[in-house]
């Protein structure tokens, strides 16, 4: 047994905006495998996490909703977890950065951040909303690239030509809040110098504390110069107020990475046998490691150790990178049902399927991951149904019924039992550097060479010879013991799974250990069905659902945030729309649907139903006898919760959605020109 570590691991804390889509638990599974494999192994693995409280962002949608934004953090912090405990994402504590513990914290190391003279103050010119009153961060600004010339680009980086800039560099610059043409104004702002801490940064990069190919990436920050980073943000701001200022306020990104100490801090008052500094003072014994996406990955390699350095804490072992997840090839899509939630996802599919997908293509490259859904899958049902569940159900029936559940004394082929033993080795290896993808591959490998010597034994011709036995005792329990190391090596990546495999086999929870040693002479339950396959119509129905529950969301000025205006069409297309009055003559809720309404439409005389995505806005109660405008000779659509045979035509604003009605007194059947 290896010396015990003692380690904190980090994902990036999810920001308090919005809910967890497929795409954000790719990095919390993937450090969840981590650090299970590292629980497993005997070591002292902490996986801390929290709710990314702070920023505009959050602001204005708190006042939005007419809620406080401590509130807002809260419920969106409730619902991460929620997410999280659903794809069996295990932390040890999920804090916020909204709490007593990080403001301590975020005060004490700006405290020693201007002892190190590290905080320099100057006047910088801002754009400013004057209809809002709000300096505008960069990316609530919109205008035409000042490089290119291409249009309806954000106020940082043109996706055009690549190009990076100041907002008020822009060519026709609106703020998205108002629409209004933002001034220019000044305003003192606080910087941490970061340019004074270049040499120990290019060394501490080169050093093997980040891939290769991101060290490359943030030498292009060094040839350009490493610049001041700015720290502070004028109110009216939510976060944490800086001391010595009434209108000043730590920006979200120094007061954020602060929330991994401040969240481990919570969790060793809870704890108090741990000693909290013994993980963060500077020279630490123990391990540090990150787990970012890669555009998050500057601040992990830049300003992050820059200023844990200044402050006198311990720098990370490693900041581990990963690419984003694309789906079918493309980039999530909420017209194509490809944007995913996780809530949409566990309505349809077992999450565990979604783990093992995510592992078997993850490595420590920083390259997309596509989840490929016809590949998805074809992979699960072959690798996890058809390969490693597959040997427990050929093996245990002769088991139980022959043999009252007894394995066998002694093994039918001890150099087989061996080399599955000797691969947890190379398979611990693959975990430790994070290459999972291999790592299962390795398994499925192992996994066709146990159903291969089933093949060749065929217990199912020995068992109807009444002198051969014996022979189908050893046989199939070997079977069993070979499936039950592969589950071993599986419970990082499949830790239910791996626990109802525990329970089957009547001992408790696996550690890596297990694997040194088989079960012989040894009782094991009646196998249960583990896993069922997955159908096209579970895939069918979440994508459906994905469209149905995925609206697209409005700036302030009324302009689709996600959705640009499509191609043009001709007014010759535009005609064949059939528009017509329709007056509800019922309306319900829809079970299972989290937005949707079916809506009971009188076309004049021609009764039609309808689901429409208005559940936010409206109270079924209030829209009977309410007229709409409808698309009355759209194709009808088959849904999972019934045929839709029309739609209503919705607009969205500011204040919500809202139905557009006909003139008052319109009857039913009405064209609407």
């Amino acid at each position: 047994m290896t010396q015990k570590r003692k380690i904190i691991v980090t994902a990036s804390l999810p920001y308090a905006n919005g809910d967890i889509h497929l795409g954000h638990m790719l990095e919390y599974v993937q450090t969840d495998i981590w650090k299970r494999f590292q629980t497993m192994r005997g070591h002292d693995c902490y996986y801390i996490c929290g709710t990314d409280a702070h920023g505009t962002p959050v602001m204005l949608r708190a006042e939005k909703e007419n809620i406080d934004p401590a509130k807002l953090v809260e419920n969106m912090r409730q619902s991460h977890i929620n997410d999280f405990k659903d794809f069996f994402v295990e932390f040890d504590y999920f804090h916020s950065t909204h709490s007593e513990e990080n403001k301590y914290f975020t005060e004490a190391i700006y405290k020693r951040l201007k002892e190190q003279d590290d905080i320099d103050v100057k006047t910088i010119n801002q754009a400013f909303d004057p209809v809002k009153k709000i300096f505008l961060p960069d990316r609530y600004v919109k205008g035409t690239c000042p490089k290119c010339g291409a249009e309806d680009q954000y106020g940082d980086s043109c996706d055009a030509c690549g190009a990076t800039y100041d907002p008020l560099e822009m060519k026709n610059p609106v703020s998205v809040l108002s629409g209004e043409t933002p001034v220019e104004k000044a305003s003192e702002h606080l910087f941490f110098n970061l340019p004074k801490h270049e040499a120990f940064l290019k060394d501490w990069i080169h050093s093997g504390h980040v891939q290769k190919p991101i060290a490359n990436k943030l030498n292009e920050w060094f040839e350009a110069g490493l610049a001041s980073w700015d720290i502070s943000r004028d109110e009216p701001y939510f976060g944490f107020k800086i001391p010595g200022y009434d209108d000043k306020y730590f920006y979200v990104w120094l007061d954020a990475p602060i929330g991994y100490i401040a969240s481990f801090k919570k969790y060793c008052e809870e704890h108090p046998e741990i000693n909290f500094e013994s993980f963060w003072e500077a020279g630490s014994k123990t391990e540090l490691y990150h787990f970012v996406g890669k555009d998050v990955v500057y601040f992990h390699s830049l300003f992050w150790p820059a200023v844990l350095k200044s402050s006198g804490h311990r720098l990370p072992n490693a900041v581990h990178a990963h690419g984003f997840l694309t789906v079918n090839g493309k980039k999530m899509s909420k017209s194509r049902g490809t944007f995913i939630n996780s809530k949409t996802y566990v309505k349809h599919l077992q999450p565990e399927y979604l783990r093992y997908y995510f592992a078997s293509k993850l490595s420590d490259q920083i390259e997309d991951l596509d989840l490929n859904l016809e590949d998805f899958k074809a992979k699960v049902n072959s690798d996890l149904i058809g390969k490693v569940v597959n040997i427990a159900s050929r093996s245990s029936g002769f088991i139980t019924k022959k043999f009252d559940g007894f394995l066998s004394k002694d093994i039918a082929d001890n150099a087989l039992l061996q080399s599955f033993i000797d691969a947890g080795d190379s398979i611990a290896d693959l975990y430790e550097k994070r290459l999972y993808a291999f790592a299962m591959k390795e398994i499925m490998r192992l996994a066709d060479t146990a159903n291969q010597y089933i093949n060749d034994k065929a217990p199912w011709v020995l068992a109807k010879d009444a002198d051969k036995q014996n022979e189908v005792q050893l046989i199939c329990s070997l079977g069993i013991n070979l499936f039950r190391l592969l589950m071993i090596y599986l419970q990082p990546v499949l830790p239910v799974l791996a626990k109802e495999v525990a329970d089957f086999l009547n001992v408790e929870t696996f550690t890596w250990q297990d694997s040194k040693q088989a079960l012989t002479d040894h009782q094991i339950k009646t196998f249960k069905p583990l896993m069922k396959r997955i159908e096209q119509e579970q895939i069918d129905a979440m994508l459906e659902d994905a469209k149905e529950e995925l609206q697209p969301e409005t700036t302030a000025t009324g302009q689709l945030a996600d959705n640009p205006i499509k191609p043009e069409i001709t007014i010759d297309d535009f005609m064949k729309l059939d528009l017509r009055v329709a007056k509800v003559v019922h309306a319900d809720h829809v079970e299972g649907a989290d937005k949707l309404l079916r809506l009971e439409l009188d076309l004049g005389g021609e009764k039609r139903q309808v689901f429409a995505g208005i559940k936010s806005a409206y109270e079924p109660e209030d829209l009977i006898g309410k007229s709409v405008v409808m698309v009355a000779n759209l194709k009808p659509r088959k849904m999972r919760f019934g045929m839709s045979e029309g739609m209503v035509i919705v607009a969205s604003g500011t204040d919500g959605l809202f139905l557009v009605t006909p003139q008052e007194g319109a009857e039913p059947g009405t064209p609407v020109k």
